[in-house]
């Protein structure tokens, strides 16, 4: 306390003690490939804002007008702005190396996003190998923060290669325990933006669905599943599957992708590869709860090597709660009250002297995420009286 010696008024700034917690963005992806530019950076991950700037680091050759070719992850990045997408970070591996990076000391490939908190997204456009859709995976399991967006090979000309279990195990990428990942099928054409012609090319989806997991968090949010989504620049399908097609993907974890006549092409599933049985199936739940998890992480620092007592509890729980309460009034959390959404739980029950005594703080958070209506069923019979229920 100030020590004060002249008679008058004073006033003393002091911490009010609320530390409300932010949530952590959601929307910037992570792309990795193979750019034609010759000048393009490699193994660098550059934070790309726009579609004009990836054309000058990633495109641009002296004397030229337009690249000499075009790859998958030109028309992914094309594909995200497109669709909604802000930021990304852009890895050009070149044509050799590996997605993982190679063995040496310095990061390479995938491991450059390992520095980049920002990233919540990431894809490998037109890597379909069960090799590098399992390096997409580890890398998100790992991080526990992001979200892999896979695509179907593109040599798959039918649903027969996924269903079937011989050629499931060579060509579907693995499951994820915990749902860190999705697969989308098929590719899509789209018109090819150097042509004068507007050739139609077939590429793969998943950066154009990156741009719509980030459109959706930007407009309803992140518990909204983005599915039910049209794709922007989609004007046709490798393969058109039947309904019953569609039901066998879906029953083995692959996203469909649908041509709705008058509509456009539309993103028809939210199925993560945990399984269907999984809590985590459905991919909003788990981007949900990964920028729960890490919202709250980087919001708590503050709590380490404070006094393990009952005042810290508290502070927590408020806190935690606030932040909580914040999410069901967006409508994240199901429940028609804070206490059916949530629950957090730190005191003596879950902080007993042994964890006291081990430097360990215990907080307990439970959390009803609000699951996307997959199946709309209407039952419609015939009645007598219009008011009898069926």
């Amino acid at each position: 306390m100030a020590n004060y010696k002249a008679p008058g008024v004073y006033i003393e700034e002091v911490q009010s003690g609320a530390r409300p917690i932010q949530a952590v963005g959601t929307s910037t992806a992570g792309f990795i490939g193979v750019a034609p530019g010759k000048n393009a950076p490699k193994q660098t991950a550059v934070r790309i804002n726009n579609w004009q700037q990836f054309v000058k680091t990633f495109l641009d050759e002296p004397g030229k007008e337009e690249p000499t070719e075009l790859t998958d992850l030109v028309r992914a990045v094309y594909g995200f702005y497109q669709n909604g997408g802000t930021t990304c970070y852009v890895v050009n591996i070149g044509k050799s190396a590996p997605l993982a990076g190679g063995a040496t000391k310095k990061r390479e490939g995938l491991q450059l996003f390992e520095e980049i908190d920002e990233i919540a997204i990431v894809a490998a456009p037109g890597y379909t190998s069960k090799v590098d859709c399992d390096a997409l995976l580890t890398h998100c399991e790992k991080m526990k923060d992001r979200f892999a967006v896979l695509d179907a090979p593109k040599s798959v000309a039918s649903i027969d290669a996924f269903l079937t279990e011989d050629t499931a195990k060579n060509i579907a990428p693995r499951m994820s325990k915990n749902g860190f990942g999705a697969v989308y099928y098929p590719w899509i054409k789209v018109a090819d933006f150097t042509a004068q012609e507007m050739d139609l090319k077939t590429v793969p989806p998943s950066g154009f669905i990156a741009g719509i997991y980030a459109r959706v968090d930007g407009t309803l949010g992140v518990h909204k599943a983005p599915a039910n989504e049209l794709i922007k620049g989609a004007q046709g399908l490798a393969y058109n599957m039947t309904q019953d097609e569609i039901g066998d993907l879906n029953d083995n974890c692959i996203n469909c992708i649908k041509n709705f006549p008058g509509e456009g092409i539309k993103v028809w599933g939210a199925r993560t590869r945990a399984g269907a049985s999984s809590v985590w199936k459905y991919v909003n739940v788990r981007r949900l709860f990964n920028m729960i998890e890490e919202s709250i992480v980087e919001s708590t620092s503050w709590v380490v090597f404070e006094p393990n007592d009952f005042t810290l509890w508290n502070t927590i729980k408020r806190d935690v709660s606030a932040f909580l309460t914040m999410l069901w009034r967006q409508g994240a959390l199901f429940g028609r009250t804070p206490e059916e959404a949530f629950f957090v739980k730190c005191d003596e029950e879950t902080n007993p002297p042994e964890e006291i005594d081990a430097g360990r703080v215990i907080i307990e958070i439970g959390i009803a995420p609000v699951k996307p209506a997959e199946f709309v069923i209407f039952r419609i019979g015939q009645s007598q009286k219009g008011a009898t229920r069926l």
